[in-house]
């Protein structure tokens, strides 16, 4: 079985991507599976890392805010399309898969132009345009969120739920023991600061601001910065100078953070949420303003009417976060009703439901 994954760009992509193929790996093992992403982008570091093979396609995003810079867009696009169909005359793939991402357009569009039946995954509660141009050919959307018929046609839409990376869900450590283990104290209420692989300039500056003020009231601080901040990230701690905050531009274990997390403070990427709920994280969500058709604010307002999670817009970050950090960490009560409620959303086995619909296409 040969199947091809295409899409990336950030974490919140890639990372499901690597879900689906190791469940394909898990129940297949001869299986044969080709990634495609974008040049320059994370994936084509991540992908191999993980131990696939991965080819580049020249594509890049429009830039909504400066049309006239789209004329090279539209250059790299057509390139794009080339090497996708010389990628499918090469690889042959039984079903292409796309995850989300600059590369998931040109590459399953070129699969569907040549007969080669498409799964679309789709994060987010609101659709992504790519994902809905591809929807009409496609022969499985995979989605989180009840509602997504109006988006997409009803009779191809499964709700498998979003796959996560299995060491978050299959962890058993206790929550005292995982903050021993990532060097804090273990009697402190632990703040896990996430603002997604690349970082949150909002979120960022705001625990800069507030940290101070929680360490003092007995927290520890647990701040992922994300690459593109580190630097002055780093340069604010050590000004700071507390052992009990920690700044670091990727916290590679992510399952012992969720274990030792009293509060979650996040952006409201897909991948994000569907891990906060799988392992009932009570969080306070910045949802990102500089994303697509405002998807971020969409994915939390679905936890926040729930009363799953706490939602600060991007706008009132650097105001009101401090303050409802240290609100919340008071309140036990209210941090268990989040838990429970979250909790409650999850979907399980995401990846193998989307395995078994890959499946069933193939046949």
């Amino acid at each position: 079985m040969k199947v091809l994954i295409s899409g990336g760009g950030t974490g919140g992509h890639i990372f499901p991507a690597l879900a689906i193929a190791n469940a394909v790996r898990r129940r297949y093992p001869d299986a044969e599976i080709l990634f495609v992403g974008a040049e320059g982008r994370m994936e084509m570091e991540r992908v191999p890392a993980a131990g696939y093979n991965i080819e580049g396609l020249p594509v890049t995003g429009f830039d909504r805010k400066r049309l006239w810079r789209n004329f090279s867009v539209l250059a790299r696009l057509y390139r794009s399309m080339r090497r996708a169909r010389r990628i499918l005359r090469t690889f042959k793939p039984d079903v292409a898969v796309g995850v989300g991402g600059y590369a998931s357009g040109p590459m399953l569009k070129a699969a569907q132009k040549n007969g080669i039946p498409t799964l679309i995954q789709e994060q987010n509660s609101y659709a992504g345009v790519t994902n809905k141009l591809l929807a009409d050919k496609a022969k499985r959307i995979c989605v989180a969120y009840d509602g997504m018929e109006r988006f997409f046609p009803a009779d191809r839409i499964v709700k498998t739920g979003n796959p996560v990376r299995k060491d978050i869900v299959s962890s058993t450590v206790s929550r005292e023991d995982a903050k021993r283990e990532l060097g804090f104290n273990p009697n402190r209420p632990l703040v896990v600061v996430v603002g997604g692989s690349l970082g949150a300039r909002t979120i960022n500056e705001s625990i800069q601001e507030a940290a101070p003020r929680l360490l003092e009231a007995g927290a520890s601080i647990l701040w992922q910065t994300g690459k593109f901040y580190a630097a002055e990230c780093e340069e604010a701690a050590s000004r700071i100078n507390n052992p009990n905050l920690k700044a670091m531009p990727f916290v590679s274990r992510m399952d012992l953070a969720y274990r030792a997390a009293d509060v979650i403070v996040s952006r409201a990427g897909a991948s994000t949420i569907s891990e906060l709920q799988l392992v009932g994280a009570p969080a306070i969500l910045v949802p990102s303003p500089n994303v697509a058709e405002d998807h971020q604010r969409k994915n939390a307002e679905a936890l926040a009417k729930c009363d799953a999670a706490v939602m600060i817009l991007d706008k009132d970050c650097r105001s009101e976060l401090g303050g409802a950090v240290t609100e919340l960490l008071r309140d036990k009560k209210r941090r268990d009703t989040l838990s429970a409620n979250v909790r409650k959303m999850a979907l399980e086995n995401s990846d193998e439901r989307i395995v078994d619909e890959l499946i069933n296409i193939i046949k």
